[in-house]
């Protein structure tokens, strides 16, 4: 018996679309809004409350939120930030002395 090619990328094609999405994964809502998949909390959620639950599970916002950073020698090993842009929120993380996106610690 043959199954034609067409049949079958159909078949795996449903199958991805069935998949649990992947801790991190980003996807649009609508137009420039974007939500990212929590394993953590199994759901998706706004970039800032993904930012926040992470930091959470490294034992929480350091230096809350705001448009500037703290004072230089005020900030210790591993503190977090949530700095706020036009473009938008990013979770940072004081690593090696100096500020970094959490994702690139």
């Amino acid at each position: 018996m043959k199954i034609p090619i067409a049949l079958i990328m159909i078949i795996f094609s449903l199958n991805a679309l069935s998949q649990e999405p992947v801790h991190g994964e980003l996807t649009a809502v609508n137009g420039d809004t974007y939500k990212i998949w929590s394993k953590n909390s199994n759901k998706w959620l706004d970039i800032e409350s993904f930012w926040i639950e992470y930091a959470n599970t490294k034992g929480g916002l350091t230096w809350g939120k705001s448009t500037r950073y703290p004072e230089y020698s005020k900030v210790k090993e591993n503190e977090t930030l949530i700095i706020q842009l036009e473009e938008g929120s990013c979770l940072m993380e004081f690593f090696h002395k100096r500020w970094r996106r959490a994702n690139d610690v």
